[in-house]
């Protein structure tokens, strides 16, 4: 295969490279991490009084 490859004209060349490099950006989608935790859910007040309470009660039990 890899011999077919290096036989072709520079001009089919180049457009297999073209094809080669649209279908692997096709394939993967693009997420910017960043992006995407700074604008996911994030919890309110009262949720995160609720978890601190909650790993008091746990953290009590564990130790009784």
């Amino acid at each position: 295969m890899l011999k077919i490859v290096k036989n072709l004209p520079a001009g089919k060349l180049k457009q297999l490279q073209a094809e080669i490099k649209q279908e692997a950006e096709g394939a993967k989608p693009v997420t910017d991490l960043e992006a995407l935790l700074l604008n996911g859910p994030t919890a309110t007040k009262k949720q995160l009084e609720t978890i601190a309470g909650n790993r008091k009660a746990i953290n009590k039990w564990r130790t009784n």
